[in-house]
């Protein structure tokens, strides 16, 4: 199976694999952190980048309108969501579409509610911008993280602006249409904008299913994706925000333009374009092989980790390990994991406090090389705890 493939990243200029000494201080670990993946691109996409290389002027861009029409269509197959009456937006990279919503529909002091734990640059997006930052922090049950209702509703009314994540990283949940539909009623009632980070919204496991927030109600709703972590394209700088409401989309629009972030690259707008019309094939091999992926990691943690909790997994490519019942603390866990098991993975205390004894783990990787992984980390665990 091509996803069987390894494909060697290092001297590629490659974050996950050449940036290693730099984060971990160390170049012999196996690199299970950067959320892309180490598998190539669809036969479709690289066709379209060499037919586009092949043209010797890579200038600045204008997007024709079968980049708009791939988002829509992508997303009307997908997620059975019609935007052709939506401002397509677009943007480097669903970051920089949450920075320019922080900045064109906030001011200074205003706060702005995430629910934790969660991928960091949602917390240092707020801060440093100088907004206050409001913490819902969701309940681990058994491995299924659940809302804390009364705490949301207590400080979305404070909030003017809400940073939903959905599926959420890295905690897995896929949040219910009851869920979605709730948060977007208070939001509603609070008169609180929502920007709802997408990205990872292809990439779902049966029976769940992903349900686009703006589907309850679109009027206060940013929504922003790319085709980065489905497509594994992260590199191209290619995302959108996709959003109804007029006088949000031109503000927007304007700081966009002001950033000079609204223009492109040759090659991402080609991607884009390729992925969501030309390979559909290649991705649904894809989730079915990270499909079996997750389920190495649920039978191998059950078997050979017991006491090692995992979350429970319903969408994206990335594992929350609690590794509480070993009673470590942060610098102890990550130094085992870092310099015994020969592993790079995310520290759970870098997604908030909440985050506190676990370790985030990227398993978008050939099957032998997520098995050598966990092998590695069992190994650690027995002989150093």
């Amino acid at each position: 199976m091509r996803f069987d493939q390894i494909i060697e990243r290092k001297g590629s200029s490659c974050y996950k694999y050449d940036g290693l000494k730099m984060v971990y201080g160390r170049e012999d670990l196996l690199p299970m952190w950067v959320a892309d993946m180490d598998f190539a691109v669809s036969d479709e996409i690289q066709a379209a980048l060499q037919k586009r290389l092949s043209h010797p002027i890579y200038g600045y861009n204008l997007r024709g309108p079968e980049f708009d029409e791939a988002v829509r269509y992508w997303q009307h197959s997908q997620h059975n969501w019609d935007i052709h009456d939506y401002r397509i937006i677009a943007v480097p990279s669903v970051m920089t579409a949450l920075v320019i919503t922080i900045l064109s529909l906030t001011n200074s002091n205003d706060e702005i509610l995430i629910q934790t734990p969660v991928y960091p640059p949602f917390h240092s997006s707020v801060i440093e911008h100088n907004r206050k930052l409001l913490t819902n922090s969701l309940i681990n049950k058994d491995g299924s993280y659940q809302i804390d209702w009364e705490d949301f509703e207590s400080k979305i009314r404070r909030a003017k602006l809400f940073i939903l994540c959905n599926p959420h990283n890295p905690v897995g949940r896929v949040f219910t249409e009851q869920e979605l539909a709730k948060m977007h009623e208070l939001c509603e009632k609070h008169k609180v904008t929502i920007f709802s980070d997408e990205i990872h919204s292809d990439i779902v496991y049966p029976p769940h299913q992903h349900v686009p927030i703006a589907k309850f109600g679109a009027e206060n709703v940013v929504t922003s994706l790319s085709p980065a972590k489905s497509f594994n394209l992260a590199g191209l700088a290619t995302a959108v925000m996709i959003v109804k409401n007029p006088d949000i989309a031109n503000v927007l629009d304007k700081l966009n333009y002001d950033l000079h972030t609204f223009m492109g690259n040759s090659f991402g707008i080609t991607a884009l374009i390729a992925a969501y019309t030309e390979s559909e094939a290649w991705f649904r091999d894809l989730k079915e092989y990270l499909g079996g992926n997750r389920d190495l990691i649920q039978k191998f943690i059950a078997a050979k980790l017991p006491n090692v909790k995992l979350s429970n997994i319903e969408g994206s490519f990335l594992a929350w390990l609690d590794f509480r019942c070993l009673e470590l603390d942060d610098d102890r866990l990550e130094s085992i994991m870092r310099d015994k098991a020969l592993v790079a993975l995310n520290p759970g205390r870098s997604f908030g406090i909440d985050g506190s004894g676990y370790m985030r783990l990227n398993f978008a990787c050939p099957r032998d090389r997520l098995f050598e992984a966990l092998c590695r980390i069992e190994k650690a665990i027995r002989e150093n705890t």
